[in-house]
């Protein structure tokens, strides 16, 4: 979505946060490059469904002056953690520069509502360009990044056919809190885990060994289900997340 205010200038980011992947980045030392701001929470399936385009992006256009900054805001307990973000950013292999916002500063300086959450800022002044709250809008991403660079070409074709522009999906059950077992609507089933033994969901088992979001079910539409959870000792879910899916 284009900014209402193109007059809207990007906040710094605070002293003494720290990084991956770099020693520091200040905002200001930036200027010349298109800086794409993306709020995550590595345990957090939406974020997870919206990395491949963000990984896209910066091997496409990191040379033509694209600069993509993660800022890792963690809403589940073992996302605060910053041995478990660090970990997080290598296993999920990540190579832009993240920054560790543990005590919600960048995201109270930027009024943030929730992940994934997606800033994009001029070259020139830093001033907001446009913005988009949750998943979705990759195309439209993708050509304001090129509107902003001066190149063309191609966008990333969808990652899956629930991302595409023209695709009809049917919204799915919400998260549910802890262990979820019971009926649900959805494309996929998720759970967010962390400790170490397995889980078992639908007669299904899952080693749990980091923590992290792990994909229960996939449906190659939306589905109707029933959902039944068991936990070994040592695991904890945290919530049960659906994604959407097709129209059937």
């Amino acid at each position: 979505m284009r900014a209402s205010d193109a007059s809207i200038a990007a906040p710094p980011f605070p002293r003494k946060l720290p990084w991956c992947n770099v020693a520091m980045l200040k905002m200001h030392e930036q200027r010349g490059k298109a800086v794409l701001v993306e709020f995550w929470d590595f345990c957090r399936v939406n974020n997870l469904r919206t990395l491949p385009y963000l990984k896209a992006w910066h091997e496409r256009y990191a040379e033509a002056g694209l600069r993509v900054i993660g800022v890792h805001t963690g809403g589940f307990p073992p996302a605060r953690d910053e041995d478990n973000v660090r970990r997080a950013v290598e296993r999920l292999e990540i190579e832009w520069p993240v920054v560790i916002d543990t005590e919600l500063e960048i995201w109270d300086l930027y009024g943030n509502e929730g992940w994934p959450a997606r800033y994009l800022w001029t070259p020139d002044e830093h001033t907001l360009f446009s913005m988009h709250y949750g998943e979705g809008a990759y195309a439209e991403t993708e050509r304001e990044i090129q509107e902003l660079l001066g190149v063309s070409g191609d966008v990333v074709p969808p990652v899956r056919p629930e991302d595409a522009e023209e695709a009809l999906i049917v919204p799915q059950t919400e998260d549910q809190p802890g262990p979820y077992s019971g009926p649900y609507e959805a494309g996929g089933v998720w759970a967010v885990v962390d400790g170490f033994g397995a889980i078992r969901v639908n007669g299904r088992e899952f080693d749990v060994t980091e923590p992290g979001a792990l994909q229960l079910i996939q449906h190659d539409r939306h589905t109707r289900g029933e959902l039944e959870f068991e936990l070994t000792e040592g695991v904890a879910v945290y919530a049960t997340c659906f994604t959407p899916g097709l129209a059937p």
